[in-house]
């Protein structure tokens, strides 16, 4: 290749590039994030962030890389804005915007914790669980919502969790920021392609006590209980571990029509948790089980952009994500925020280190 006509091949391609990159990093509505799949697309997935303590508006933009670039899913984020819509605030309850991305959605992964939507964006959750459209739960998705209001039917807010996803709150099942998890596969279910060339989940969160599962349910990972927040560390002995409390299920859902459905769960899914690569690798596993696409052998859940993460905690000052000023765009390809530990954060191993 002459000179002259190779560096036009190279100027196009990044052109072409850097165009893919500005498409896919802004959406119209400047509160959500969307990230264009590159041809052939898989479909579209819709990533809900929304809660005060496990940083999921640092975990599902990375997620929504990882699915768009290595594996060609349109993703949208939604995020909990503030009240003039101006910043992220993971403490406004009813600040998600965005609940029309699921109109045409194939796919739902939600983070969210007590959230309390409006009838009117109620109602784009209730149009895509009557067409019995699959979803993806992390960690406080099991109390995804909360108030008085209703998605049709006995689902409720507060019932979301269990009715959708098999469970609802229990409780802490072990000490919290003191003592991790480990995922344990589980005898008859270990070939299952959500678990292809996943062996080694650890997530620094506690395990969440989870005892509403029914026979229908199928568990694909319990967590034993760690002595502390080391990937290194030991199971502890004793009955907190004797049984395991399971940690990863599908469920089969009813909607409020009648529609049946089928979701994944984990109560995994801290931001901290996702420095795992078989965490992540289950969670991309899941999309493709459910999408019913083959789910690939060894799916590639390697960083798009370094992932610098959040330890876990409530942060009660109300000026706090105002003076932090966090917008969607901060999280498009090619940037990587890095924010400050919530004060009273224990030490715990990667701390400030881009990648696992």
């Amino acid at each position: 290749m002459s000179r002259p006509l190779f560096i036009c091949f190279a100027l196009l391609t990044v052109s072409i590039t850097a165009q893919w990159h500005l498409q896919s990093a802004v959406a119209a509505d400047s509160s959500v994030l969307h990230f264009s799949a590159k041809e052939p697309a898989n479909g579209k997935v819709v990533l809900v962030a929304g809660d005060e303590e496990y940083r999921s508006e640092e975990s599902m933009p990375m997620l929504a890389k990882i699915l768009s670039v290595h594996h060609g899913f349109d993703c949208t984020v939604l995020f909990s804005m503030s009240e003039d819509g101006t910043y992220v605030d993971p403490n406004h309850s009813a600040g998600i915007v965005g609940w029309e991305a699921l109109d045409d959605a194939d796919l739902m992964i939600i983070g969210t914790r007590f959230r309390t939507p409006s009838e009117s964006q109620a109602a784009h959750i209730t149009r895509f669980i009557d067409a019995g459209k699959p979803l993806i739960g992390i960690r406080t998705a099991t109390h995804a919502f909360n108030g008085k209001g209703s998605f049709g039917g006995d689902v409720t807010y507060g019932s979301f969790g269990r009715k959708i996803l098999g469970e609802q709150w229990v409780s802490h099942h072990g000490q919290h920021k003191r003592q991790g998890a480990r995922g344990v596969l589980v005898d008859g279910t270990k070939n299952h392609p959500i678990l292809n060339s996943v062996t080694d989940v650890f997530a620094p969160s506690d395990v969440y006590g989870v005892t509403h599962l029914t026979d229908d349910d199928t568990i694909l990972l319990r967590a034993a209980v760690t002595e502390s927040l080391d990937p290194k560390s030991a199971n502890i002995d004793g009955a907190k571990n004797d049984p395991m409390q399971p940690f990863a299920w599908l469920h089969h859902y009813v909607s409020p029509n009648g529609t049946k459905g089928q979701s994944f769960c984990t109560t995994a899914g801290a931001s901290v948790d996702l420095v795992n690569e078989d965490l992540r690798r289950m969670i991309v596993n899941a999309v493709y089980f459910l999408t019913e696409k083959p789910v690939p052998e060894k799916a590639d859940v390697s960083f798009v952009d370094p992932f610098y993460r959040t330890f876990f905690g409530f942060i009660n000052d109300k000026e706090y994500w105002a003076n932090l000023g966090i917008r969607p765009t901060d999280f498009a390809i090619g940037k990587s925020p890095h924010y400050p530990d919530p004060k009273g954060s224990p030490e715990w191993p990667f701390r400030d280190r881009p990648e696992n």
